[in-house]
């Protein structure tokens, strides 16, 4: 879902790049169809249908058209996203529940569908949902996003463990990038009047495609993207909350003052569907790896890197401390 921009256009060039059949999902069809047309130009089959993610008839559609399309399918990304910046308090209630249609209650019926059929399919299937370093620890200005994330970190859990109990052929993960060079600041409902700088920490996209590729084929609880979020954000969270705060600050949008920004902007995607096919919006410095990200999908490229690292280190100080007695004994 959410296949015509960032992250969902990018996990679909990608995984049709591998040789997946697709069924992308968005609410702009123009746009479905220009992705469609170019992916299938390049011997991937792939097909596609609008449908807002909030409306449980419209997902379960998607779902019957997807096993009518290709006899089935083995994965699906609840990835359709949408946010607000703004204090919470000053956040009218209509877009408060708006946001939680797409990023809660899409997750909600999308997984409920997928599960159905993966109930029913030999082999069974991946759900795989995006959650955010924000549904450990909330972020200023972003809460009401903050809180849906909450929420999605919750139900995946839940729906992992109930998966488990009845030993249905499901596995769930989710997905945790940090902030990521998308579209996500114009297409964010901005109610501040003040333009968004970018965090001090970004990603490449393809990262995250890159981990939801893996979590479709190898059955994994978490993936974080971004060497600052993760299972150590939430240790720290927990053990220290100021840091915690300081490590989300430096890895989300802050506020420019000096600089508007129109709440209406045209790329403001809560209530309408943007023009989209934007996958990346290449800001200055950004990280095209994470060692966070490598160390849990490909464990021992990190250890040898690791390895390696520790070793030039011991060299460096084995060096240092050989010119430190050197000098010492007067030789330079």
């Amino acid at each position: 879902t959410g296949a015509t921009s960032g992250i969902g256009l990018s996990v679909a060039r990608a995984a049709a790049a591998q040789g997946a059949s697709l069924v992308l999902v968005a609410r702009n069809e123009a746009a479905l169809k220009a992705v469609c047309e170019t992916l299938a130009a390049k011997g991937a089959a792939c097909a596609y249908m609008v449908a807002d993610v909030g409306v449980k008839e419209q997902v379960d559609a998607v779902a019957a058209f997807a096993a009518a399309e290709f006899g089935g399918f083995d994965t699906w990304v609840n990835n359709a996203g949408v946010s607000i910046i703004g204090s919470v308090c000053d956040t009218p209630v209509a877009d408060q529940r708006r946001l939680f249609d797409t990023n809660y209650w899409g997750v909600v019926y999308g997984s409920l569908a997928a599960v159905a059929h993966f109930r029913t399919r030999e082999g069974g299937g991946a759900v795989i949902n995006l959650g955010s370093p924000l549904g450990d620890v909330s972020a200023p200005m972003q809460g009401v996003y903050s809180a849906s994330k909450h929420a999605v970190k919750a139900f995946s859990a839940a729906l992992r463990l109930e998966a488990a109990a009845q030993r249905w052929p499901v596995s769930v993960t989710l997905i945790k990038p940090q902030a990521v060079d998308t579209p996500y600041a114009a297409h964010a409902l901005n109610l501040t009047g003040a333009a968004l700088k970018a965090p001090a920490q970004i990603y490449a996209t393809p990262l995250v495609a890159d981990a939801i590729l893996y979590a479709a084929a190898h059955p994994v609880r978490e993936l974080s993207v971004g060497d600052a979020g993760g299972p150590l954000l939430s240790l720290v969270a927990a053990l220290c909350p100021w840091l915690a705060r300081r490590m989300v600050a430096a890895t989300t949008p802050s506020l420019n003052r000096k600089q508007a920004a129109k709440a209406d902007a045209p790329e403001a995607n809560l209530h309408h569907p943007a023009r989209d096919l934007s996958e990346r919006t290449f800001y200055a410095g950004v990280h095209e790896t994470s060692l966070v990200s490598t160390a849990q999908m490909r464990p021992k490229t990190a250890l040898t890197a690791l390895a390696l690292l520790a070793g030039l280190g011991v060299g460096a100080a084995v060096r240092l401390g050989l010119r430190s007695r050197a000098e010492a004994a007067g030789e330079f």
